[in-house]
């Protein structure tokens, strides 16, 4: 089959488009359409053959049910019976728009649209587009989202004509999508009315018009012999084809394991994917990081997500992490739909966070432009099992002065370099519990006992290894004696590396 593509601007709406599009679906035929949650799949609602060609184009169970969209507020009396009366307040605030609400169905809807059930879900989307086009077609049109079944959700055409070109008649191409996340499903049939499926609108939003709602803590599972009630209660969907995992914890916990988890895979010569924020993008050193939005802005993540999911498609890894949003508002559709994605698959950060003693490591000098940073440059060139934040500083510095050049030219000799190195001064920062603080001599260590107190995380490189080797001083010596020290210090850090890890390994 070919599939016709044809543009359309929800602005200027060409007619003639509309018209072939709601041709096609007058004679049972699947048309993609562009609505202001995703791309949806439309049918003649009232065609139950038209039902069965939708699953099978979406490879979809034919015991999820349909969404039925409507233009026009009276034709909800045709499709749906025992209507509740806080429908014309529901419907006063929020149709049309990103609502669907379920009802008891008309013997006028078939059970292939609805998915067997004696219910029926009804949606008045907003977009012009999409209202022309129902109309055309007779005032009646199912549209699950226009994408593989189990697949992220198609936020522009060319998502739909990824996944179903060659199995359905046109696409309506009307660029990309408003909001980005499929509609909030409200089921009318129960009081007090309960969602099913969070979205856009929020039980917050509905409480503000018609007092309590429910929220179904109890989504179903895959195992489950239950018919679901609405689209994206019961299978894996939104899902990318790379394994989706979420990090879940204080986002200072979710950032700290996702570190360690991107660091760990990098060893092993294995690329993983990162859902990132702006916010916390500059935290990743590895793997794949994509930025979803920022958390000042919740609905960026939101319009974000499908297409992020699906750009993952394209990179070569077998793994994606996420960090985790708050579960209000905007937040809980997120975190449903990546939950979904996910197969709710999980790990908790604090589980891997603990098995950090120490994550940064600060090598003290006194003027932080020779010993200091040559060890800490030699760590940062070992193979170390966990991510640190390696750097150095002094006991005296009067102002930032770059590595002295006698160093830094031993360094080049091996291979390393001081050329982007500040010297800076030791401060309260620098002596967290999450930092292992080794001076170079006893002497900056005695100081900064002196100033700070007892503390369990300061320690001379001698001490901290077990190796009395003394770290000689080449400070106003000819080149031959920063080499010497480049010798000492390699095999006392080559230690602390070996030192290191044995911890990681103890933690586990």
């Amino acid at each position: 089959m070919e599939t016709k593509i044809r543009k359309i601007d929800k602005n200027q709406i060409d007619e003639k488009v509309i018209e072939e599009a709601g041709a096609l679906l007058r004679e049972g035929k699947l048309v993609a359409f562009p609505t202001e949650t995703v791309y949806g799949l439309g049918a003649d609602a009232l065609q139950e053959e038209a039902a069965r060609k939708t699953y099978e184009a979406k490879g979809r169970p034919s015991d999820n049910p349909l969404i039925v969209h409507i233009a026009d507020y009276e034709q909800l009396k045709k499709i749906a019976v025992n209507i509740p009366p806080e429908t014309d307040i529901l419907a006063a605030h929020f149709w049309p728009g990103p609502l669907t609400m379920i009802f008891e169905k008309s013997a006028l809807v078939p059970y292939g649209t609805t998915g067997g059930l004696d219910t029926v879900a009804v949606r008045m989307p907003v977009d012009p587009v999409a209202q022309a086009l129902i109309r055309a077609a007779g005032g009646f049109v199912s549209a699950p989202s226009a994408n593989t079944s189990g697949r992220p959700s198609p936020t522009t055409a060319r998502h739909v004509e990824e996944d179903l070109s060659g199995k359905i008649d046109m696409i309506l191409d009307g660029g990309t999508v408003d909001i980005g996340l499929e509609s909030t499903i409200l089921d009318m049939t129960v009081s007090p009315p309960m969602i099913l499926r969070p979205g856009a609108i929020t039980a917050e939003m509905f409480e503000k018009v018609i007092g309590q709602v429910d929220v179904d803590k109890t989504l179903l599972s895959e195992e489950s012999t239950q018919a679901p009630k609405a689209p994206g209660m019961k299978y894996r969907h939104y899902a990318p084809k790379a394994k989706l995992i979420m990090v879940e914890g204080d986002l200072r916990e979710e950032i700290l394991a996702i570190r360690q988890i991107s660091y760990e895979a990098d060893r092993k010569g294995k690329p993983i994917g990162i859902i990132a924020t702006s916010e916390t993008l500059p935290f990743y050193n590895h793997g794949i990081v994509k930025n979803i939005g920022t958390r000042e802005n919740e609905k960026t993540i939101a319009r974000n997500l499908y297409s992020i999911l699906r750009e993952f498609d394209e990179e070569n890894v077998d793994t994606i992490y996420s960090e985790s949003f708050a579960v209000q508002g905007i937040g809980s559709a997120i975190m449903n739909r990546l939950e979904k994605a996910a197969g709710h698959l999980r790990i908790p950060a604090s589980e891997i966070v603990k098995l950090q003693k120490y994550r940064r490591v600060t090598f003290v000098s006194g003027t932080d432009s020779a010993r200091g940073p040559m060890a800490a440059e030699l760590l940062r060139h070992c193979d170390l099992k966990q991510e640190y934040v390696i750097n150095s500083r002094g006991i005296v510095v009067l102002f930032p002065e770059p590595a002295n050049q006698k160093a830094e030219a031993i360094m080049k000799s091996a291979r390393m370099t001081l050329a982007d190195h500040s010297s800076l001064q030791f401060d309260d920062e620098d002596i967290k519990e999450d930092t292992l603080v080794l001076t170079i001599d006893e002497s900056q260590k005695e100081k900064i006992l002196s100033e700070y107190g007892s503390r369990d995380n300061v320690f001379t490189l001698n001490e901290f290894i077990g190796d009395d080797t003394a770290i000689p001083d080449p400070y106003g010596k000819p080149l031959t004696a920063y080499g010497e020290c480049l010798e000492v210090l390699d095999k006392l850090i080559k230690k602390l590396a070996d030192k290191l890890n044995s911890l990681m390994e103890e933690e586990k």
